[in-house]
């Protein structure tokens, strides 16, 4: 389809498919939303810009731009697939004056869904929302569409005072950033074995990974380190600059222990070291999203060097 031809929707109303140039002002509308539900804005710019230019988004099939008749922006709705499986993630924001578009747009995202499942050769989608805690609302609508709640994903918070200490290797450690391409290599099969059991893994091969991540603007891949013991990769963390234009702050977007060297402290040095370059770059913290039902005992090691709890997330679930 051309991204540029409108459809008339409803009575008032025009639908379009995004472009690049579209950021802004979505930006704009999911700010509004995200203040009346937790008080401020929690996505940037650059966070909506990524969205739009994820490699696995198809700007012509996967979104939904709604307009009044005044050329406002009143509603944004997506969906994307999580690598080759049939796990789609989907969202629909609306303007609160804008109300009647919403439930349209839920079955829109929801079908896409399962367009994309079957476009992969699935019979069914796995369908998630992520809705922020308080929103009552909107996790009202996800419930009357048949959607459960299926896991908590709990955002945390480190913070930095004027100096963190680097901490000490364990022995045999040693750490290698990504400027290299067979570190970022290593990285990527770190993670993908760590992270196989954890709720939402799609399996995917490097360059989908690499590029996924290298079409982010937060992406400095100088700040991806591998952890190897006697040379072998055991351990991965991968920090971003996502938190560092709204926040200055760090934040841990992926860590990863391989099974078979769980145990060992890799985790817990890792994350210090990552707190201690975040405070040298004069960031104020560090943050990290973790499954709050993860099978290891991710949480509590967080919590044990410091971190905070400062918002949850529920991931709602329908299959169709």
């Amino acid at each position: 389809m051309d991204t540029t031809t409108t459809i008339v929707t409803a009575a008032g109303y025009t639908t379009r498919r995004p472009m690049a140039g579209d950021a802004a002002d979505i930006h704009r509308l999911i700010s509004l939303c995200d203040t009346q539900v937790i008080g401020k804005a929690d996505m940037t710019l650059d966070d909506v810009t990524d969205q739009l230019n994820e490699p696995a988004f198809d700007r012509e099939k996967d979104g939904w731009l709604v307009h009044d008749t005044s050329g406002r922006l009143v509603a944004w709705a997506w969906a994307c697939r999580k690598g080759a499986g049939n796990n789609v993630d989907v969202d629909v924001v609306v303007h609160p004056g804008a109300a009647g578009l919403t439930g349209p747009l839920w079955e829109t995202v929801t079908g896409r869904a399962a367009g994309i499942a079957a476009e992969l050769g699935h019979d069914s989608a796995v369908v998630d929302i992520a809705l922020y805690r308080e929103d009552s609302g909107k996790r009202a609508l996800a419930a009357a569409r048949g959607f459960v709640a299926a896991t908590s994903f709990i955002r945390l918070l480190a913070d930095h005072g004027t100096s963190v200490p680097e901490p000490a290797a364990p022995p045999g450690v040693t750490v290698h950033h990504g400027t290299s391409e067979e570190v970022r290599r290593q990285g990527h099969a770190v993670q993908q074995e760590g992270f196989a059991e954890h709720f939402g893994f799609a399996p995917k091969d490097y360059d989908e990974w690499h590029a996924e991540l290298d079409s982010s603007a937060s992406t400095d891949w100088a700040q991806l380190m591998v952890a190897r013991i006697d040379g072998e990769p055991a351990a991965m963390l991968l920090g971003t600059d996502a938190f560092a234009g709204d926040e200055n702050s760090g934040y841990v977007r992926q860590l990863a222990v391989l099974p078979r060297f769980r145990g060992r402290g890799l985790g817990r040095f890792l994350l210090r070291t990552a707190f201690a370059a975040d405070a040298a770059r004069g960031r104020i913290g560090t943050y990290l999203h973790v499954d709050a039902n993860n099978g290891t005992p991710a949480l509590d090691l967080y919590l044990s060097v410091g971190m905070r709890q400062v918002l949850a997330i529920d991931v709602w679930r329908r299959t169709v």
